[in-house]
């Protein structure tokens, strides 16, 4: 009997799982069995790996082939564990020295001609193999272009089997030009590199621009109502611009949760705060995530996962995509059960929800000219419920600028120029949260708020006067919370009461949804 031991990745989710892939070949009638929970796919490898195998011109070992895959208790998905298995059977028939596998991760499918294909989710793959220790990762030539410049890891290249085996024997260097093109959309057709909206666009809304601001530096959520062609979503697209930059670790996360929905990020912007924008006609699946053929589809919350989830028209959402928005926004992650997968995907975003103040859209200032009926404004109303907006921090109502603000003589403020401020409130916030798992004012949970970073004792007392007023208890919370952000943003040590007034303003009712 002889026993050779491989490792590969599959998918769990949106993150990449080790595989130890054990090859015995030992005594009996020709067969290959695959054990620990594999799916068809999985299954199917068995006559690609043979037919891929002898076309390498390798000798497919005519004895009892049994494969198996650990963790057992765990299912395996998709053709991405061909190459391993090959290699594995290769291994234990003494064609390949079993110590030279020591330390490598094997991804790919395997064609009958002995081709290696790319497999779904590579990036989240290799990222996978470089956590668990591996040094080196072989992947195929085709489709690996995102895979360049991941840290702590070596990435060989390889187009065939027989390539894999020169690479493992030292006879290749594995180091083949990637093909196919991992970033869609990377550059436009001119060849210069894509920009991210700029809020120099944006002309008046000084208010809205500001509450931005302090969404952006201290990671709070924001609704935006207002008539149709206010600028609401012309402000919202321009919120990933003045967001901090992501940090190496959460940019490659990031890139690996669009490579397992098959959307390679654009390069030029691999470390720009994503903006996730379904249609108001998406569904609940379409929003939260689900599951296709064994495969997790990450939704539209987890494709905002360290950027922006913009719901334009929110009003006309589905019910259940709205009140599905509940958990991810206070706990940063959804929790998916659906029949074959259970588990939790990352959720981290800052949501922008833009709305019309009733069906018409006219229902500003005094509400003359709107047509619709008391009944139909307080039914649009109700599609929003009160227990999502009150986990929405700032509220701001929109209406036309006035035409003095539109031909004011001052240029808008640059995103460039507002991001500087966020990143500066930003350090702060990280400074005094060093010891802590949080990032930002709005991670904190309202425990520690209270105990560690109370405000001044006049901002207490209006708190306090805010608490008896108020029967939502939640809401002081956050109140404090968009507090220090305003401390943070004007340099401040602790939240003074022009800071707790200056949050019960971006906190206003005013909006005609709010709770």
């Amino acid at each position: 009997m002889a026993l050779a031991t491989v490792h590969g990745v599959v998918l769990d989710g949106v993150e990449g799982v080790m595989v130890r892939v054990e090859v015995c070949v030992s005594d009996g009638l020709p067969s290959v069995g695959i054990v620990g929970l594999p799916d068809t796919a999985v299954t199917e490898a068995r006559w690609r790996v043979r037919g891929a195998v002898e076309s390498s011109g390798r000798m497919w070992p005519q004895r009892r082939i049994t494969v198996s895959l650990s963790p057992a208790e765990m299912r395996k998905h998709g053709a991405g564990l061909d190459l391993p298995i090959a290699v594995g059977v290769l291994a234990a028939n003494g064609a390949i020295a079993s110590d030279l596998l020591a330390g490598t991760a094997l991804i790919g499918e395997l064609g009958l001609d002995g081709s290696l294909r790319p497999s779904h989710g590579m990036l989240a793959a290799v990222l996978a193999a470089r956590h668990s220790g591996c040094a080196s990762v072989v992947v195929p030539v085709h489709g690996s272009r995102e895979l360049e410049e991941i840290p702590g890891v070596t990435v060989r290249r390889a187009a065939t089997l027989s390539e894999v085996c020169a690479i493992l024997e030292g006879e290749s260097a594995g180091d083949a030009p990637a093909v196919g093109e991992a970033y869609p959309g990377s550059v436009s057709a001119d060849g210069a590199a894509l920009e991210v909206p700029d809020l120099a666009d944006v002309r008046g809304h000084q208010v809205a621009r500001w509450a931005l601001e302090v969404a952006a530096a201290g990671g709070h959520h924001v609704a935006l109502v207002g008539p149709p062609g206010v600028g609401k979503t012309l402000l919202a697209e321009r919120m990933p611009g003045i967001l901090p930059r992501l940090r190496d670790e959460d940019a490659w996360e990031v890139a690996a949760i669009h490579s397992v929905a098959g959307r390679g990020r654009p390069r030029a912007e691999l470390c720009v705060p994503p903006l996730s924008a379904p249609h108001h006609s998406a569904s609940a699946a379409a929003v939260l995530g689900s599951l296709r053929a064994g495969r997790v589809i990450p939704g539209a919350v987890t494709l905002a996962h360290r950027g922006v989830l913009f719901l334009d028209e929110a009003a006309e959402f589905v019910r259940p995509a709205l009140e599905g928005l509940r958990q991810p926004l206070e706990s940063g992650r959804v929790a998916l059960a659906r029949t074959g997968w259970s588990g939790v995907l990352p959720a981290r975003f800052q949501l922008v929800l833009a709305a019309n103040p009733c069906p018409c859209g006219q229902r500003v200032g005094t509400g003359a000219g709107c047509s619709c009926a008391p009944a139909a404004v307080r039914r649009y109303a109700a599609r929003l419920s009160g227990p999502l907006l009150d986990r929405i921090d700032i509220r701001i109502a929109l209406s036309r600028p006035s035409q003095a603000e539109l031909d004011g003589v001052a240029a808008p403020e640059a995103s460039a120029v507002v991001q500087q401020r966020v990143v500066t409130a930003r350090d702060r916030m990280r400074h005094r949260l060093a010891d802590t798992p949080w990032d930002c004012n709005a991670e904190i949970p309202t425990g520690p708020l209270r105990r560690q970073w109370p405000p001044a004792a006049d901002a207490a007392r209006l708190l306090q006067d805010f608490e008896r007023s108020s029967a939502n208890l939640r809401g002081v919370d956050r109140v404090l919370r968009m507090a220090w952000t305003l401390a943070d943003l004007a340099g401040a040590p602790r939240p003074q009461a022009d800071h707790v007034a200056g949050a019960l303003g971006l906190r206003g009712a005013h909006t005609g949804l709010a709770p």
